[in-house]
């Protein structure tokens, strides 16, 4: 009874006129990114967060929110019309989808897309609800070294989920638990970093250094690999599937929710995980293999739910905890925290109405999707014509004066140019900016409760292994470094003995 007393708590601040406004200007601008590809919802709600400040806590957190899972909304649709993903996580549905739509399927597989997500953000909404009490009850019982060693295994999960080198992405991790340490230490007041700039002294300004490396950094590549878009410009008709498809479609679409609902709370990257291992389960499990590639619809339906349920379950860890499990969350960490809320499981008893809202939001934010989307493809397929060079110029002014409106603060429009500069140079030496953006964002929280477990231990460091759950959670950090880098090791004693050879 007490989770739908807490629902209905949900389901009324949610339902608010001003939040359902901010909840439908979320998934609008999610959408809208989505379908716009090379900018992305990290560098939308990075550009965002400064407007933030200035609404209701619950209002912004339900909009940005909105923004991120209608992202993976708007992001099939290019996918299936211009077999160009606008979220990393459809690019596995562009391979079937795309095929689907030069058979003149595209409305059969935007609509299969549309439902899937719908039942999977459904579905992953209700485990949210289920599942994000408990855990904030066993998170009370934490202390400074649980915390600690939390976001130890948070850090390396998502190194060992990243792109590419390992080596690369631990080096972003540790730049960015070095960013974090810029400003006052917390226990003697000393400035430190700071290059004697009086106004770091309260530590690099987070909106400016997401905007920098996500946005600007974005933009910048996006001029240099522009694309020529070949966009299906024929009228899509026939938007409902047909009694078929919704026979294919079914076990795909549980399959998909389960996989993206188990995997979304992973540390990294859950959601594309989500949707590339569902396509192999449904290409695996398929009587016909070789549709796959050809217009398969199993192969839509399949990665559409399981990114959608993915996008919705990595809440989880974020409003039980406190963890990010993935940039996105670390930029909804950094919203709470502008907003003067202390992220972590206090946040369900303190602010109950917040906790509830935004979960009930999540599926008023989904039914407000599938409503709007399909009437709105053909708006949507004019849009993707509009040049990139005239887009990042307006996109650019108004990430300019957003982060400058926070603090009125000079130094954060050179912060803004100098990260996009490192972000855009990140890019180049293809390593992933995801993994800095993490270690800045729990570097403080790291910091502090490790030198509160060691000042309440005495300065006795065995603590953090006599624990039984810090101890644990340190064990599973471990064995997740083993299993990232044996790989790697092998590989490369592989190449010595046959260099020697």
């Amino acid at each position: 009874m007490e989770l739908f007393s807490n629902l209905a708590l949900g389901f009324t601040t949610a339902a608010s006129p001003e939040n359902l406004l901010f909840c439908l200007i979320g998934v609008l601008l999610g959408t809208l990114i989505g379908v716009l590809p090379g900018i992305g919802a990290t560098a939308t709600i990075a550009m965002l967060l400064p407007i933030t400040f200035q609404l209701e806590p619950v209002s912004s957190l339900i909009m940005l929110a909105g923004i991120y899972y209608g992202a993976q909304y708007g992001g099939s649709t290019t996918a299936i019309l211009i077999n160009m993903p606008g979220e990393s996580s459809s690019a596995v549905t562009a391979i079937d989808g795309y095929q689907m739509a030069r058979k003149g399927r595209a409305g059969a597989a935007l609509a299969i897309a549309a439902l899937g997500s719908f039942f999977a953000g459904t579905v992953s909404t209700f485990l949210v609800a289920v599942f994000a009490p408990p855990l904030t009850e066993i998170a009370l019982k934490f202390g400074a070294a649980e915390y600690f060693s939390l976001m130890i295994v948070g850090l390396v999960s998502s190194i060992a989920l990243a792109h590419g080198s390992i080596v690369k992405a631990l080096a972003m991790v540790a730049l960015g638990l070095l960013l974090g340490l810029v400003g006052t230490d917390i226990y003697t007041g000393t400035p430190r970093f700071t290059l004697g700039i009086r106004e770091y002294s309260d530590g690099l300004n987070f909106v400016a250094l997401a905007v920098g490396v996500f946005g600007i950094a974005e933009i910048l590549r996006n001029l240099e690999n522009e694309r020529t878009r070949d966009v299906l410009m024929a009228k899509v008709t026939d938007l409902m599937p047909t009694r078929d498809d919704f026979k294919r479609m079914v076990g795909p679409v549980l399959r998909g929710t389960a996989i993206g609902s188990a995997l979304g709370i992973l540390p990294g990257g859950g959601a594309i995980l989500a949707a590339f291992a569902s396509y192999t389960v449904e290409k695996r499990v398929s009587d016909k293999p070789e549709e796959f590639g050809h217009g398969a619809i199993a192969g839509v339906a399949g990665p559409e739910s399981a990114n959608n349920a993915g996008a919705q379950t990595s809440f989880i860890p974020l409003l039980t905890l406190g963890i990010p499990a993935n940039p996105v969350m670390a930029l909804m960490i950094g919203a709470m925290i502008i907003q003067g809320i202390v992220p972590g499981p206090n946040v369900a008893s303190e602010q109950p109405a917040l906790f509830w809202g935004i979960i009930a939001s999540m599926w008023i934010g989904n039914l407000m999707l599938v409503v709007l989307n399909l009437p709105l493809i053909g708006l949507w397929v004019r849009l993707l014509k509009i040049p990139y060079y005239v887009l990042f110029p307006i996109i650019m002014a108004f990430c300019s004066i957003g982060v400058y409106s926070v603090n009125s603060n000079v130094y954060d429009l050179y912060a803004v140019a100098f990260f996009g500069l490192v972000g855009y140079l990140l890019l180049k030496l293809r390593c992933e900016p995801a993994p800095l953006l993490l270690g800045f964002v729990l570097g403080p929280l790291l910091e502090e409760n490790l030198r509160r477990a060691m000042i309440l231990s005495r300065g006795d460091p065995t603590t953090f292994v006599t624990r039984p759950i810090s101890a644990i959670l340190l064990f599973i950090a471990a064995m997740v470094l083993v299993v990232v880098f044996l790989p790697s090791v092998k590989a490369k004693r592989e190449q010595v003995f046959v260099e020697e050879d």
